[in-house]
């Protein structure tokens, strides 16, 4: 479905109808494209991060950097790799154009580990060496070899010699054959041919000009890392941590119209539009300070203008779900952690350190960072919607077990519960609910029953505008259905002793106090949700209108 969506839109001009009937034409989104020359040449939109590239390459020799799946790893070593190359018309007007040595030009051995088979360990060396061979036939270099081993040096030596420069060596998805194989018979032998096949660029050195290596989880115990000259990492490096990702203003500079063409197909105003794409999408930080937005998801949305799970259909993480079932770990993603710096220094894979596994592949996120005598904590959580509702919805199919004809039948009835404000029967059916979370799953925190309720109504089909603001605060969850025009006003409380009945009144009382429901019209309900202890309760309330003016009830 995510691909069939990316070939889709690709390639085409977005237009966008504005309100006075004319049409505006929009820079083409890079959706699936992570040609930088692509991207420059045909003229798609491109969020300069040349500053802090030029950053890395003036400062060191070797450096590595771990970023989730789909923040655009591949990208930025393509764009290395140009950069390297000498392409000097792919970055005019970008902010490392009369900053390089353009006259420089070095050999690049850039290996995609993508696209090498590494089934087993014997196809993966065959591969490797066939991968190789490609890459020195465009610079008329001949390899005999028989080893991926020797391929490799004879590679980086010749090209040196040839060319007389020293060469350039980009990796993409270095970890790839390792999380391939995590699970099964082979790893051992994979870990092996990887560890001697990097041991390469220790020995060759001195034909080495630069090194630059990106994947998505730090494995200790292989040469990349041990031997090979202790490369700078830069993940949680705070001069560094926005080289992926989109910043505020970054999303709010290089989509400006896309923003405004999505505020007026939703009927939203642009301050109200950036909350809600900052709270689906924005949240990730490696230093806790500086967040970024998940940069395809953000331009899918601003595509679609559909504010949906994008990030996590891309990849199922079912072994990320097998281990919190077979560890018994759901704290994993059901609450914060403040971990050391040595959670982010890399794990053996046979002895996978669960939390560090999470914040490398993207689910969870440094949301603080203190420093007590000079040594850093991080507090880590779920970077935001988009990830706390497809990790939640994993967790309840995995541990709830709910099947597809019960999601219909909860859709159904849940709705017309609400419409009728049906108190007795919400109730029990939210208690229902309740009673199919497992012991392990509970946490006693409002943060937590406000992310299980939001996640049940989005399970169960209500299109949800999330934590819905005026100038007086924020509702926990709004709720509209076009026809019949009808808005659902929720606040959701809860305490381990206060009683259910005050609870309720609180949150009820909160929705009226603030009038969180003052910009919307037709029908409107009030929904409070109160979870004392285990225990749940409801107080649905429709508004009074009395001369176009909404009453209190």
């Amino acid at each position: 479905m995510y691909l069939s969506l990316i070939e889709k839109i690709k390639g085409f001009f977005k237009t966008r109808q504005r309100t006075d009937g004319s049409r505006r034409v929009l820079t083409k989104l890079p959706l699936g494209i992570q040609s930088f020359e692509d991207i420059r040449d045909k003229k798609y939109l491109y969020v300069d991060k040349t500053e802090i590239i030029h950053r890395i390459v003036s400062k060191g020799k070797v450096y590595f950097l771990s970023r989730p799946r789909r923040f655009g790893k591949s990208l930025l070593i393509n764009t290395l790799e140009e950069l390297f190359k000498g392409n000097r018309k792919l970055f005019k007007g970008l902010y490392i154009y009369d900053k390089w040595k353009w006259s420089q030009k070095y050999p690049v051995i850039k290996i995609d580990w993508g696209g090498i088979n590494h089934s087993t360990p014997e196809e993966m060396k065959e591969s490797l060496i066939s991968y190789l061979k490609e890459i020195a036939e465009k610079y008329q270099i001949t390899l005999n070899e028989k080893s991926a081993i020797d391929s490799f040096r004879k590679l980086i030596e010749s090209l040196h010699s040839k060319t007389g420069k020293k060469t350039v060596i980009l990796i993409d998805e270095y970890d790839k054959p390792i999380t391939s194989h995590l699970f099964d018979t082979d790893l051992n032998d994979i870990k092996k041919a990887i560890h001697d096949f990097y041991q390469v660029m220790k020995s060759s050195d001195n034909h080495i000009e630069f090194i630059f290596i990106t994947g998505v989880s730090k494995f200790s115990g292989l040469s990349i890392f041990s031997a090979l000259n202790n490369p700078v990492d830069i993940t949680i490096d705070e001069d560094y941590v926005s080289i992926c990702g989109y910043t505020q203003e970054e999303l709010e500079s290089n989509f400006s119209e896309y923003i405004d063409s999505a505020a007026e197909h939703l009927k939203m105003t642009r301050e109200d539009l950036l909350e809600q794409i900052r709270y689906w999408y924005n949240g990730y930080t490696w230093d806790g300070k500086t967040a970024v937005y998940n940069p395809v998801s953000t331009m899918i949305f601003l595509d679609t203008r559909e504010f949906v799970g994008y990030w996590f259909r891309t990849g199922t993480p079912t072994f990320l779900i097998d281990i919190i079932q077979r560890r018994n770990r759901p704290d994993i993603v059901l609450t914060q952690h403040v971990v050391s710096n040595n959670a982010f220094n890399g794990y053996d894979p046979p002895k996978i350190n669960e939390i560090s596994l999470f914040f490398q592949t993207g689910y969870l996120t440094v949301k603080q960072k203190d420093v007590i005598g000079g040594i850093p904590s991080y507090t880590l959580d779920i970077p935001n919607m988009e990830v706390k509702e497809a990790l939640l919805k994993c967790l309840l199919e995995a541990y709830g077990q709910y099947s597809d004809e019960q999601v219909i039948n909860l859709r159904k009835t849940m709705q017309q519960q609400i419409l009728a404000c049906d108190e007795p029967g919400f109730s029990r059916t939210l208690e229902s609910m309740v009673a199919s979370i497992p012991p392990e799953l509970h946490i006693g925190s409002e943060s937590y029953y406000h992310s299980i309720m939001l996640m049940w109504m989005r399970i169960i089909g209500f299109e949800i505008q999330a934590e819905a603001s005026n100038n007086l605060g924020r509702a926990d969850i709004v709720w509209k259905q076009p026809e019949p025009e009808v808005t659902v006003v929720a606040e959701i409380k809860y305490h381990a002793t206060v009683k259910i009945e005050s609870l309720l009144n609180d949150a009820v009382n909160q929705i009226n106090n603030r009038r969180y429901y003052n910009k919307y019209h037709g029908k409107i309900i009030l929904l409070g949700i109160a979870f004392s202890g285990k225990n749940v309760g409801c107080r649905l309330e429709e508004l009074k209108i009395v001369d176009n003016i909404y009453l209190d009830k």
